[in-house]
């Protein structure tokens, strides 16, 4: 028999549980491609976190009031022209991965007079074409970070690749302990948000403390 909705919920969050052996883990619902109706159902049955990759689905599913009683966090790659849509409203954008980003979102969140939770996407597989900067970029763009009042830098996000992303749990999470001890201004190493349906699990084992889970909740994907 399928489960429902709430027992799947419920059965994450046991493995979650089991996985982290007494440390607190973020569970973020990832609702892509999901209807206002089925988020709301998740929200009540106790995910307090809803991930949504695409800015036009955040805004639709926000006028149709899906999010209440949860903090939203954007998780898909963000184009500084949409910035305008999401900065202030969101609890947190995971995939800052360039200065540009950082700083339309920085600019934008101080004219509204708030301070924008963000987490910088890291390609650790060093994928050609995919979001997220370089390790070795991580540097400059903490230390950009410090000096903007509108953003605060909360952690590290990572989507590995996906034929092996387990072998690139450990040094994300190495780089996320290195960078912690660095003590940047405005910048506090409170977050490692990796690890999704397939593997979360070990990333937590590996040290992740949010985990990215869409499909093993919500069921498949439609993207008719």
């Amino acid at each position: 028999m399928e489960l429902t909705l709430e027992e799947r919920i419920a059965l994450v969050r046991e493995h979650i549980d089991h996985a982290a052996d007494g440390r607190p883990v973020t569970l973020v619902g990832v609702a892509k491609t999901k209807p206002a109706s089925l988020v709301a159902r998740a929200i009540r049955a106790g995910i307090d976190v809803i991930g949504e990759n695409y800015v036009q689905e955040f805004r639709e599913k926000s006028d149709a009031g899906a999010y209440e009683g949860a903090a939203v966090h954007i998780i898909g790659h963000l184009q500084q022209n949409k910035v305008k849509y999401v900065a202030g409203k969101v609890a947190m954008i995971q995939s800052v991965d360039s200065r540009a980003l950082l700083e339309a979102i920085a600019r934008r969140a101080a004219a509204m007079d708030t301070v924008q939770d963000i987490l910088v996407e890291v390609n650790i597989g060093r994928e050609p074409g995919k979001s997220g900067i370089l390790p070795e970029a991580l540097d400059e763009l903490l230390g950009a970070a410090a000096g903007l009042a509108g953003v605060r830098v909360r952690g590290l996000m990572a989507i590995p690749p996906a034929e092996n992303t387990r072998a690139y749990f450990a040094p994300m999470f190495h780089l996320f302990v290195d960078n912690n001890e660095k003590k940047y201004d405005n910048v506090s190493m409170d977050f490692l948000s990796m690890g999704m349906s397939d593997d979360y699990e070990d990333a937590i084992r590996q040290g992740a403390n949010m985990v990215r889970v869409g499909s093993l909740l919500f069921g498949p994907r439609n993207y008719t």
